[in-house]
């Protein structure tokens, strides 16, 4: 859970992805939005267009559940249920694959998300965990 997140932290979060992704040659594009605008995005190097896509579709997850699309994937697997049907939403336009992460402000909630495409989903979601992670020791650093 983050205490505030402006549009400049989101700027560093994202340069945390880069710094991350570069050091790694990661082949990945990373968006982070505030609800459902994007104010962050970058293509690096081997990624595709369809990693926007991939995007789009995790982003709408996150911003219909406030969860990660991992946490939405295996709750649906463990109930055995068509998170799909469940949800009234089509597979075209929602994916509950690795890599969309719930941006929560403590004493405001859901704000956004992180959202990373271009590895195979389990590591998507781990990249999130990681960057989410370096961004709030790096803001508990800041605030020391």
């Amino acid at each position: 859970m983050l205490n505030s997140f402006s549009f400049l932290d989101a700027f560093e979060m994202g340069k945390i992805a880069i710094s991350i992704a570069t050091a790694r040659v990661l082949p990945i594009a990373v968006e982070i939005r505030f609800d459902n605008w994007c104010i962050f995005h970058v293509s690096l190097p081997g990624s595709t267009p369809e990693n926007d896509w991939w995007i789009s579709r995790k982003a709408r997850v996150v911003a219909l559940k406030h969860h990660s699309t991992l946490y939405e994937r295996v709750n649906a697997e463990e109930l055995k249920v068509d998170w799909y049907k469940e949800n009234n939403v089509s597979e075209e336009n929602f994916a509950i694959h690795g890599g969309g992460y719930p941006l929560i402000v403590k004493d405001q909630g859901f704000v956004g998300s992180l959202i990373v495409s271009g590895l195979p989903q389990i590591e998507d979601h781990l990249l999130c965990v990681e960057v989410l992670s370096k961004f709030i020791e790096s803001q508990k650093t800041k605030n020391d």
